[in-house]
């Protein structure tokens, strides 16, 4: 098994945690958006779907000592059925063995910091174990969820509830390890989150700086280097119009300061940099973690 080195940042080793490969329909993806344009960025397949990453961030702190981990992806609880659906990949990479190539093992995870809790980010944390119960995959880990997320995951509306499985939330919340956190929250110097809330109410990136550089964990603002453009926006987005604002604002400040946008779903591109160019927004750089 190959070994991941680390990315030294500041006061933070940083290691990309590949959990597994799923399929999305495109038009979903997109949602007002043609297919005959955004098939040129990500071909779909013979269903319509286009190859998801699930791509999260473990960061060591040197300061603190604490293991943090964002997201965990969708985990492996599925039926066949939604498998199938859903096109889920753990050949590609799984949870476990991407952890022990960072070498860190479950049990050595103390944080666990949520974006939000549509299962595709959060389904790693349980599992069934083989006489069909639940187990938590992180048994020393805080659970970090932004509390009004957590109203939002907990008391969903009808179009969002596919989203949020009870496998999933509940566990979190008997563990005893739930901390709902405020905006904007920090969990220490130079790790914080900022808030958004056109995709869901309260979902959260996870900032992490060192000198004059800033990674920021772009999450669901933006999954694909593909959803540069403004109006190219998810049809899974609660309030696409507030994405759109966010999303604006969001670009901006990261040309203005040089931020690397870390990619969560993109399949082929794990880290961005963004310029605009005759008023578009567009990739200035495709990156890894290590080039940074």
């Amino acid at each position: 098994m190959s070994v991941i080195a680390p990315v030294h940042f500041g006061n933070f080793e940083l290691y990309p945690v590949e959990t597994g490969r799923f399929m999305l329909d495109g038009g979903a993806m997109f949602g007002v958006v043609p297919k005959t344009l955004w098939s040129k960025k990500i071909p779909a397949d013979d269903k319509n779907r286009i190859p998801m990453a699930m791509r999260c961030l473990l960061i060591k702190s040197k300061v603190s000592g604490n293991i943090y981990l964002i997201d965990n992806g969708s985990g492996t609880k599925f039926s066949e059925k939604m498998s199938s659906i859903y096109g889920l990949d753990y050949d590609h990479s799984n949870l476990e063995d991407s952890l022990s190539k960072c070498g860190v093992s479950p049990e050595e995870i103390t944080d666990i910091i949520f974006s939000h809790l549509h299962f595709d980010h959060c389904g790693g944390t349980t599992y069934y174990d083989e006489h069909g119960h639940l187990k938590h995959f992180f048994p020393n880990a805080a659970y970090h969820v932004n509390g009004r997320h957590w109203q939002t995951a907990t008391h969903p509306n009808a179009r969002e509830k596919a989203s949020f499985f009870d496998e999933n939330i509940y566990p979190i919340k008997d563990s005893g390890r739930l901390n709902l956190v405020e905006n904007h929250h920090t969990f220490e110097e130079n790790l914080t989150t900022i808030p958004m809330d056109g995709h869901t109410i309260g979902q959260q990136l996870p900032v992490i700086t060192a000198e004059n550089k800033t990674i920021v964990y772009a999450a669901d603002l933006l999954p694909t280097f593909a959803h540069l453009p403004l109006p190219w926006v998810m049809g899974y987005d609660m309030v696409p119009v507030q994405t759109l604002d966010e999303k604006e604002n969001f670009l901006n400040e990261a040309i203005k300061n040089k931020y690397y946008l870390f990619l969560e779903h993109d399949a082929n591109c794990e880290v961005l940099t963004v310029t605009k160019t005759d008023g578009k927004y567009t990739p200035e750089k495709t990156l890894t973690l290590a080039d940074i």
